[in-house]
Formats: structure tokens, C-alpha cells, sequence
């Protein structure tokens, strides 16, 4: 995929208006959040390109180059980034500390409709709900904005089973360690904190993705 990639715009290097519509196109099948096929490991290598082209100039790099920093973040395969969370009673925690065989990572907001479907979708999950009465999965659900009265509100619809936090000094978005840019986000994570399923919508892909592994254990 890489080299199919790099090929790809290679080509498009022809001339500046075609390298600009293949980046237009790009960018919005394999980066925009709702794009079904949204995929950094397909966009990464773009981005490496764009950067290295001589047809944009400095000014023109910016985005691709900020772009490019965020997909290089918690890739799959590779440890996610560690942090600190907070609970409403103020204790702290930090998800490398977390045990399990699977850390569900989800982040959420109040009043988001697609993240009331997520939570709903995993606690009707009977896979999910085995493992995580067996102590084997772990979800754990921040808030990573800065309305705690909503956020306090909030937890009464939130299952008790559940590592529920926010954010304290939203670090993860002033610092950028994952990408927020939409919310719901959702990660799975295995028993060392390296990434299964990044930044994405689909339990039933976590679903699956859980079910191979058990398989192979």
C-alpha cells in the first residue's frame, strides 16, 4: 500500500493543479473523519510525499506537515501514547497502568447522539460484556473538553463499570497526543498498550478484532 501510494502521487507530480487535486481527493477519502475508508496508513505516505515535493513550497507544507505529525501518533501496531485521566472524585489514573487484556479507549462528549450509540452498542455487546465481567476488558471513557457541569451531569447515563474521566487541563488536546478533531474516538488496545484499532467508530470491529485474538490465544 505504501509504494501504490507514493506511486499515485509521484504521477500526480506531473503538474502543480493535478498534485493539488489528487491531495484534495486524498485528503478527503482517507482523512476526513466521515469518510468511510478513512485510513492514516494509506494517507501517511501522501503526506511524506507532499512534504518532500518541490512543487509546494514552505507555506504550502504547513498543513501536510501537521497532518503527517498527528497519523504518526498511536499508529496501529505501535504503544499508544500514555496519560492521565481524572475521576469525578478527583483520583488520577494513567492508562499504561491499566490491566487488562484489552483497554477499550473511548472519547466522548455530553449530548453527542453517535457517542450515546457507541456506549450503547458496547454494553450490548455480549463479548464485551463476558470479558469485562471476567476482568479481562477494560473500557475506559474521557471527556476531553472543559464543561465538567455537563460532564458531571453525564455520568448517571454512563455504565458504572466503567473507568469514567475527563481530561484535567485538556493535555491530550493542547498537546496533541491523539487526534480529536471528531468525536466519538475509539481505540482498542491490547494487554501492553499497543494499538489494535485506531481512531475509529466501529464496535464491531472492535468486536472482531477481540474475537481473532481470542482465537489465537
Amino acid at each position: 500500500a505504501d509504494s501504490l501510494m507514493r506511486a499515485l502521487i509521484h504521477r500526480a507530480e506531473r503538474s502543480r493543479p493535478v498534485l493539488d487535486l489528487f491531495s484534495h481527493v486524498a485528503e478527503t477519502v482517507l482523512h476526513d473523519p466521515n469518510s468511510p475508508l478513512r485510513n492514516d496508513e494509506y494517507y501517511i505516505p501522501i503526506l511524506e510525499t507532499l512534504i518532500e515535493s518541490p512543487l509546494l513550497d514552505e507555506y504550502d507544507k504547513i498543513v501536510p506537515a501537521y497532518d503527517l505529525n498527528i497519523a504518526l501518533k498511536n499508529r496501529i501496531g505501535h504503544i499508544a501514547t500514555d496519560f492521565v485521566y481524572t475521576l469525578a472524585n478527583g483520583r488520577t489514573g494513567r492508562l499504561h497502568d491499566i490491566r487488562a487484556d484489552y483497554v477499550i479507549l473511548l472519547f466522548s462528549n455530553p449530548g453527542c447522539p453517535m457517542c450515546r450509540g457507541i456506549i450503547d452498542e458496547l454494553t450490548a455487546s455480549p463479548l464485551i460484556s463476558e470479558l469485562s465481567e471476567l476482568g479481562r476488558v477494560e473500557v475506559l471513557n474521557v471527556y476531553p473538553d472543559t464543561d465538567l457541569n455537563a460532564w458531571r451531569d453525564y455520568l448517571s447515563e454512563l455504565p458504572t463499570e466503567w473507568i469514567n474521566s475527563y481530561d484535567r487541563g485538556t493535555i491530550l488536546t493542547n498537546e496533541h497526543l491523539y487526534n480529536l478533531s471528531a468525536i466519538p474516538s475509539l481505540y482498542l488496545l491490547d494487554s501492553t498498550k499497543r494499538v489494535l484499532v485506531k481512531d475509529g467508530t466501529d464496535v464491531a470491529m472492535i468486536e472482531n478484532i477481540i474475537a481473532i485474538s481470542e482465537a489465537n490465544r
